[in-house]
């Protein structure tokens, strides 16, 4: 059974709780021995990097591809846990787009 949330209140009625709000950003990683297309799901009002600066494991990505050497998609998974010491780079669709229309 999951305990319950806590929610507190400050002076000002601001709402605070043990929910972290994160938006998915699609990437696409490049790790030591694949290239992977998914979403990095970040902190409200951060950046990707800052998400990768976050001393964890592991950076959760979901709606995965998996590809191979020729781009060929090998697999795709709702979720993926990878290394971060393992991720060469990464580069955000956003950016992506800025290079193509460049």
């Amino acid at each position: 059974m999951r305990g319950a949330m806590t929610i507190e209140y400050d002076e000002k009625g601001k709402i605070f709780t043990d929910i972290v709000s994160k938006v998915a950003v699609q990437a696409t990683i490049q790790t030591t021995t694949h290239m992977l297309r998914g979403n990095v799901h970040v902190r409200r009002d951060q950046r990707i990097k800052d998400e990768l600066d976050i001393n964890e494991n592991f950076l959760a990505l979901t709606q995965v591809s998996v590809l191979g050497p020729d781009g060929q998609t090998l697999f795709q998974a709702p979720f993926l846990a990878v290394r971060r010491s393992h991720i060469v780079w990464v580069i955000p669709e956003e950016d992506q787009r800025k290079e193509e229309t460049s």
